[in-house]
């Protein structure tokens, strides 16, 4: 154990303490930094002083939560972080596959708890317990968890199912202000300090929705309506009435302005909790309308300063009532529910009373409710398992509440029985009778130095003094008969509800000898009622938030170690740590395991068993139960052998990580995240094989489509190409019908000018108007047309170029036939004019026709002229020249 923290020593051995200090320092500079160590098991060595550390190097850095274990750990950052809470955050951890993997937070607790109600795995109901001094944040972190579950499970499909969640969650969340406001005060440690204790019932349908809730309090502190603590406060309302009602609210309720009141210490205190409107729009949502809140500051207002507490207690628990009747779901449609306790921290003033007493016999038994879970309980599973293990000492406070609650004698019993023989209270009697009856419990401590009658209960978290005086009084609760008598005659509706007459009230001749029915004493009542809440919490799956307040002046940025070693030590958190850590935190009962692991076989050398054999229990019915459990237990270890293989390291080298006991399987966390990386593993093989034989499936159906649309393009180019073929076909009969029309036309042309020649061959003629010289234009488009008809006839014809009467026009260029009927055409001769005799004549040898780019294939070719073939006109007059000569 740590011998000296900071500064304090805590051994006889100095010297063995700086030594561990060095080894720490050294240990430490070779890690990471503290602030990153998110899980206070990863602390090495746990000590009060490492654990210390660790959580002011966070708190530093802006990080407040920390896992220890089986418990959040939660640092009051006394200060705004609105991102920290926000609904995108909620949603994050909602929709994360492993919130646990996230960063520490109580969404993570409050996610866990969710998914463990849809799992229906026994118990299914759930529990938080929010726990910690006053002012380290506990009604806040209620607060939060209340929003992430009205977010994550409200989630209907339908619109009136929607309409339905939005005004549960509304109401839940409206609940809040409403009690804060009737129940809590500005007190020295705390400015929202809570008043009384109170279970959320969270109450959800078999669909994981919320459908109500239910709301249960404990011990409201009645005493601080007539008497306040110096620098203390009354409850909220009292200074929100004030600060808030309007000039004629505050003539009605008779608070004239400027007023002083005895009973409202402070009012010049501002604080955020002092908003009126928040109040008032608050019980509008709950249902509670503006004459009936009227009603409720009306009360507040003229009978509050006249009265005693419980007038105070029945108008807040006829709130409560209120309350739970507006957010409360029929029995009928919901099955589970996850509850918040918010109970009110452990307390010591310089005064303490049967408020304090009762407050920290609370705290007392939720302590032990923790250490029997987590860390009694795990221990003596290990021993019911089977497993060797070394029993870790804790600190047990069971001796304390022997000596507040047991039996036949204990403080309240004592308390009690003063009440009940209806006589003077003496304090210094009362002080003797305990000290004298309960001598023998060491958790009772003296002081012979007080001046007044007092006694010492030293708690887990630290030795209260509790006065003596007025203890009785206080534990009877008396309410005066005149009193009452006179609340019952008033018309105001309310104080009606609050004091109903009662038609069967006993007359005042009832004889004195006949016994009367015991006191119902207020330390009776809060018994009884932790006792059914412990009952709650022992059926449920329970799970702690430890909040830590860093400093006691709620001021940002300050750690004062003193104060958070002390409450470190009295919650018990080192030992938690520690055995969560030298422990075996995860446990799965044989069956599940199995279950989940059985396909870890598949990675043992020379072994692939089917992963789809027979669990043990099915199959032979005849089976008895050693076979069975010798069979389970050898499919077990069979599973358990894999473990090397997946450590990639020799069996003799790897550490005994996990042991299977009687009914389960315990394993660190390590040896799960191995198991879970097989578990990967062997399913990305079998996806892989999935994957393949789906890729060669799909692969062949792509082929077998490839090849079906190959046929379909090879059929449709050879009907393009026929049909291209043919247009070609088409446009070459064309062409090929016009040039021989057009050869026709020249033979004939041809023949008529050999015509003439002969006739007029010898004879000079005058010349006719019509064989006059062309002008000068005309000649050279004859020209022209005479020269590039065979280009203009092919691109007449082309697939591209001139179309409709442009085509025509071209064709008629390069071809000049007659317009008119063929008589009417005049053949023009040109015998008497130099140069060439006749237009039609062509010259000897073939034409080429040069263009860059034909959109004829072969258009570039002359084609060979036959040898008999005519080629020109000059070619007929050479053979008749040559026949004249013959």
């Amino acid at each position: 154990m740590l011998q000296q923290v900071n500064g304090h020593s805590s051994g006889s051995d100095a010297h063995g303490g700086e030594s561990l200090r060095e080894d720490l320092q050294e240990f430490l500079s070779g890690e990471a930094p503290l602030h990153q160590l998110d899980d206070l098991t990863k602390v090495n060595p746990v000590t009060l002083e490492t654990v210390l550390r660790c959580l002011q190097a966070r708190y530093m850095a802006d990080t407040f939560y920390t896992s220890a274990g089986c418990t959040l750990v939660a640092l009051n950052p006394f200060k705004p972080i609105p991102q920290l809470y926000s609904p995108d955050l909620m949603q994050e951890y909602h929709a994360a596959p492993q919130p646990q993997k996230l960063k520490p937070h109580i969404f993570t607790v409050g996610e866990q708890t969710y998914r463990n109600v849809k799992s229906l795995i026994e118990p299914v109901n759930q529990s938080i317990v929010v726990s910690g001094e006053s002012g380290a944040g506990k009604t806040w972190t209620s607060r939060c968890l209340m929003k992430f579950y009205a977010v994550v499970a409200a989630s209907p499909t339908s619109w009136e199912n929607h309409k339905i969640a939005e005004r549960i969650e509304q109401r839940i969340l409206n609940s809040n202000p409403v009690m804060e406001a009737f129940g809590n005060a500005c007190t020295l440690r705390n400015n929202n300090s809570s008043r009384f204790g109170k279970f959320i019932q969270l109450q959800l349908n078999r669909a994981q929705q919320m459908t109500g809730a239910a709301v249960q309090t404990y011990l409201l502190e009645k005493t601080r309506v007539a008497c306040q603590a110096s620098s203390e406060r009354n409850f909220h309302i009292f200074y929100q009435i004030c600060k808030g009602a309007s000039a004629d609210e505050r003539l009605q309720w008779h608070l004239p302005e400027g007023a002083a009141f005895s009973w409202l210490p402070n009012p010049e205190r501002t604080l955020e909790e002092d908003c009126f409107e928040v109040t008032r729009e608050a019980m509008l949502h709950l249902g509670i309308d503006a004459p009936t809140q009227n009603n409720i500051f009306q009360v507040r207002g003229k009978t509050t300063p006249l009265t005693c507490g419980s007038g105070d207690g029945q108008l807040f628990d006829w709130l409560v009532s209120v309350i739970n009747s507006s957010i409360c779901a029929d029995p009928d449609s919901w099955t589970t529910f996850i509850g918040l306790l918010d109970v009110y921290g452990f307390e010591s003033f310089p005064t303490n009373s049967l408020e304090q007493l009762c407050i920290n016999y609370a705290n007392e038994k939720l302590q032990q409710h923790f250490v029997a879970h987590y860390l009694r309980a795990q221990q003596e599973e290990y021993t019911a398992e089977g497993l060797e293990w070394s029993t870790l000492s804790y600190q047990d406070n069971q001796t304390c509440l022997d000596l507040i609650e047991g039996s036949p004698v204990s403080i309240c019993s004592l308390i009690n029985e003063e009440c009940r023989l209806n006589r003077p209270s003496s304090a210094a009697q009362l002080q003797t009778r305990i000290e004298s009856a309960l001598a023998g419990s060491p958790c009772l401590g003296h002081s012979k130095l007080s001046r007044e009658p007092s006694f010492i209960v030293v708690h887990y978290a630290g030795s209260v003094r509790y006065h003596t005086a007025g203890l009785v009084e206080k534990n009877k609760d008396p309410i005066p008969p005149e009193l009452t008598r006179l609340l019952q005659q008033s018309q105001d509706p309310l104080l009606k509800v609050l004091f109903p007459a009662d038609p069967e009230e006993k007359s005042q001749e009832e004889p004195s000898g006949q016994s009367r029915a015991p006191v119902l004493t207020v330390v009776s009542k809060f018994k009884a009622s932790l006792e059914q809440l412990l009952q709650v919490l022992h059926s449920t799956t329970p799970h702690y938030i430890r909040c830590i307040k860093p400093n006691s002046q709620g001021r940002a940025q300050m750690f004062h170690q003193e104060e958070v070693l002390s409450q470190l030590e009295a919650c018990g958190l080192v030992e938690t740590i520690h055995i969560s850590a030298a422990g075996f935190p995860i446990r799965v009962s044989h069956r599940n395991f199995l279950e989940r692991y059985k396909l870890l076989r598949r990675l043992r050398p020379g072994a692939a068993p089917s992963p789809h054999g027979p669990p043990p229990d099915e199959g032979r019915s005849e089976w008895s139960p050693h076979s069975k459990q010798a069979t389970l237990q050898a499919l077990l270890q069979d599973i358990l052998h894999t473990l090397p293989a997946l450590a990639r390291a020799p069996a003799e080298a790897t550490p005994a990580p996990v042991h299977c006991g009687r009914t389960k399987v315990f394993m660190t966390d390590s040896t799960l995240e191995l198991l879970e990386r097989g578990r990967a593993q062997v399913l990305e093989q079998c996806a892989r094989c999935i994957q393949g034989g789906w890729r060669r499936h799909w692969g062949r159906k792509q082929e077998r489509q490839r090849q079906a649309a190959v046929l379909i393009q090879a059929a449709v180019r050879s009907w393009l190409t026929r049909k291209h073929i043919q247009r070609l076909h088409a446009a070459a009969t064309v062409i090929k019908r016009a040039w021989q029309e057009w050869r026709i036309r020249m033979a004939f042309l041809a023949s008529k000018e050999l015509d003439g020649v002969e006739e007029q061959h010898s004879s000079q003629v005058t010349c006719s108007p019509s064989s006059l010289p062309l002008p000068q234009a005309q000649a050279r488009l004859l020209g022209a047309v005479t020269r590039f008809w065979p280009l203009g006839l092919v691109l007449a014809n082309a697939a591209v170029g001139a179309c409709g009467f442009r085509r025509k026009l071209v064709v008629f260029a390069c071809l000049p036939l007659p317009v008119g009927s063929p008589s009417s055409y005049t053949v023009q001769t040109a015998q008497e004019q130099a140069g060439v005799t006749s237009i039609r004549a062509l010259p000897q040898g073939s034409i080429k026709f040069h263009c860059r780019k034909s959109p004829l294939r072969y258009a570039d070719i002359c084609p060979e002229p036959s040898p008999n073939s005519v080629t020109g006109f000059n070619q007929i007059l050479l053979e008749r020249h040559r026949l004249g000569h013959v």
